[in-house]
């Protein structure tokens, strides 16, 4: 398993703590994701064989987020 920590901007509140986090977790190879919402990221446990960095942005950017690297 690998971790990384993704810098997510546009969360407010606990409903987009949800929805960042359950967009993560429904990807395959995503074992866990933890949102900060203080530090407005996200660390996300995940199998590099089976899912990507592009992959997981892409999932959070269609609940309406932006990731910035």
């Amino acid at each position: 398993m690998t971790t990384t920590t993704l810098n997510v901007k546009g969360m407010t509140c606990n409903h987009c703590v949800q929805a960042v986090e359950g967009a993560l977790t429904e990807l395959s190879g995503v074992e866990r994701a933890l949102v900060d919402l203080k530090a407005n990221s996200v660390a996300v446990e995940y199998d590099e064989s089976v899912v990507t960095v592009e992959q997981m942005t892409e999932a959070i950017e269609d609940q309406g987020y932006d990731v910035e690297a």
